[in-house]
């Protein structure tokens, strides 16, 4: 039960009726009507902006026309109040029925409560994506955390999503990778190694060394680098996966597709980036010409010669872009589109990436040439994940020795949990940079989210217990409640919030998924479990609004009811961020 689409309807119906009525012209635009929490919850349970959006197209006053919407919405029994506020807002105060109606929704409906069917194709969400040439960092957490938590947060909407992780294995870095694990097998062999600048120092190459010394003795020492090569990155490439699919795991991230680089240009499908190169030649996309120079400091690399160019510029990017390099081998870019490309003919009409900060000359490229090879079909929005920070007591971490060049996410998962990297890598915006400090996650405070979020969900069944103990043999179950609780009592003010806020929770939901911004559920749900909070404590020093009180079985039901729904809510958040939903805290 979503109280804003519902009330949303009606706000149109009002209009559609003054328009009948003459009192508005025909033929305004109402898809920007939009219903609303008020500001301040003191002003009312919802609040339109109808009057404000539709005034200069209906050529009124904006309280003029609020007054005259407002006396429309006054006839429907479920608004006590109807009142105009500022320029034209028009805030709206429902019957007590709505919200009743909403807890015993939530009650029914569980961890579905919520749950959306939002339009829309299929959803391709590429995360992750780190280089096989070691263990994930804790800024490839972020960004792995982010998409898995997006791609939970539009399933929850109700969309048809692709979990996609694209592994870079065709670059330079993994023949880097290759000789740094040749090193390593020399060494299980019994040779002294130094490992000279530009391989990979980190220990973890050493098992790598060590199998593939079981797997083929001396026999590679024998040969020249053309034949060991390709064989010792294979090998090393798939140490690496395993190690990444490993850690991906234990932080509860799971992928649908591992799309390998190195097939774009072989493989079943035969070579996709000759394929799209003549896709965009048949558009009349491609071209032969020079780039200006960019502006400031030319580039090491720069060279001023005719090239194979994309007409990105059409598109809605800065200048065209090259799609061959000078030796005639594709460009990075190239290799991009066609990637794109491929997502798109598998069927997906919304492209999202998920990319460290440092790829934000990425975005309006790639958007331009999303647009291009699917003719305006498809969509891509691209998020950057900013910088984690890591601290301990407000100190930086120093680096790994195991990783050799920073602190794996591994050693952090291990130190703090799953639970607590995954909510505060949430907990801020992902083009935020985040400070994540170890000894802070791990407090059990209210200034640590994490614990505050989850005591809350804890303290739903804490609740329940002390009720079965104080009553024993009643029937406290969530069909129970649902059937007969007596919603009417609950008039606190801490009553009224918890069910605001829980009547807020599908529209949260619908418009975080509609955003991409899985941090709207970090923040609700830390906003909800505070109310539960304050309520209890408004408890210890008010007996009457004990939630458990033995002597007022009817508020008690009815309270038991609220919490319930509460906490079923906070389930269900949890849940969209890969967070668990503890019975109690430990």
């Amino acid at each position: 039960m979503n109280i804003f689409a519902l009330f949303e309807t009606r706000v149109r119906e009002a209009l559609e009726a003054l328009i009948r009525s003459g009192t508005l012209p025909e033929g305004l635009d109402l898809s920007r009507v939009l219903v609303e929490p008020p500001r301040d919850p003191s002003h009312g349970d919802l609040a339109t902006n109808a009057a404000l959006v539709l005034a200069k197209e209906a050529k009124q006053n904006p309280k003029a026309l609020g007054e005259a919407l407002a006396a429309e919405l006054r006839a429907d029994p479920r608004i006590v109040e109807a009142s105009v506020a500022g320029p034209g807002f028009i805030n709206l105060r429902l019957a007590p029925e709505i919200f009743h109606e909403v807890i015993r929704a939530a009650l029914r409906d569980g961890e579905a409560y919520g749950r959306a069917r939002m339009p829309g194709g299929k959803v391709n969400i590429e995360y992750v994506s780190a280089n096989p040439t070691g263990p994930m960092h804790v800024g490839h957490g972020r960004g792995a955390v982010f998409g898995d938590a997006l791609a939970n947060l539009l399933v929850a909407a109700g969309r048809d999503v692709t979990r996609e992780y694209y592994i870079n294995d065709a670059g330079a870095q993994v023949d880097v990778l290759a000789r740094s694990a040749f090193l390593r097998y020399r060494e299980a062999l019994g040779e002294t190694i130094t490992i000279p600048e530009g391989l990979y120092p980190g220990d973890y190459l050493k098992p790598v060394g060590e199998n593939l010394a079981q797997a083929h003795g001396r026999a590679l020492l024998d040969k020249p680098e053309a034949e060991w090569l390709p064989l010792v990155r294979g090998f090393a490439i798939d140490a690496m996966m395993d190690t990444i699919r490993a850690d991906l795991a234990a932080i509860g991230i799971r992928h649908d597709v591992f799309f390998s680089e190195a097939t774009l240009q072989g493989g079943d499908g035969g070579n996709k980036v000759a394929a799209l190169l003549e896709a965009l030649r048949e558009k009349g996309l491609v071209y032969e010409g020079r780039l200006p120079p960019p502006k400031g400091q030319l580039p090491e690399d720069w060279e001023d010669r005719e090239q194979t160019l994309f007409r990105s510029s059409q598109f809605g990017d800065d200048v065209d872009r090259p799609l061959l390099k000078s030796d005639g081998s594709y460009t990075y870019f190239a290799s991009d589109i066609a990637y794109h490309r491929d997502k798109w003919l598998r069927g997906a009409s919304e492209l999202i990436d998920v990319l460290g900060a440092d790829h934000g000359g990425y975005v309006k490229r790639m958007q331009a040439a999303v647009q291009a090879v699917s003719d305006g079909e498809a969509k891509l929005d691209v998020k950057l994940c900013q910088l984690v920070r890591l601290l301990r007591a407000g100190e930086p971490v120093k680096m790994s020795k195991r990783a050799g060049e920073f602190v794996t996410l591994r050693d952090v998962i291990d130190e703090v949990g799953r639970d607590a990297i995954r909510f505060m890598m949430l907990y801020r915006k992902n083009d935020a940079t985040l400070d994540f400090d170890l000894a802070k996650v791990v407090e059990q405070s209210k200034d640590n989210p994490v614990f505050y979020v989850q005591y809350g969900h804890a303290r739903r069944f804490s609740v329940l217990r002390q009720a079965r103990e104080a009553m024993p043999g009643e029937d406290l179950s969530a069909q129970s409640l649902l059937a007969d609780a007596d919603l009417s009592v609950l008039t606190d003010p801490g009553e009224i919030e918890m069910m605001r806020l829980i009547a807020q929770y599908p529209r949260v939901l619908e418009s975080a998924a509609a955003a991409h911004e899985p941090h709207r559920i970090a923040f609700y749900l830390y906003e909800t479990a505070s109310s539960l909070h304050s309520f209890w404590n408004k408890g210890k020093d008010l007996p009457q609004l004990r939630i458990v009180n033995p002597t007022d079985r009817k508020s008690t039901r009815a309270r038991l009811a609220l919490v319930e729904a509460l906490g079923g809510v906070l389930a269900s958040g949890l849940a969209v961020l890969g967070v668990s939903a503890p019975d109690e805290m430990r």
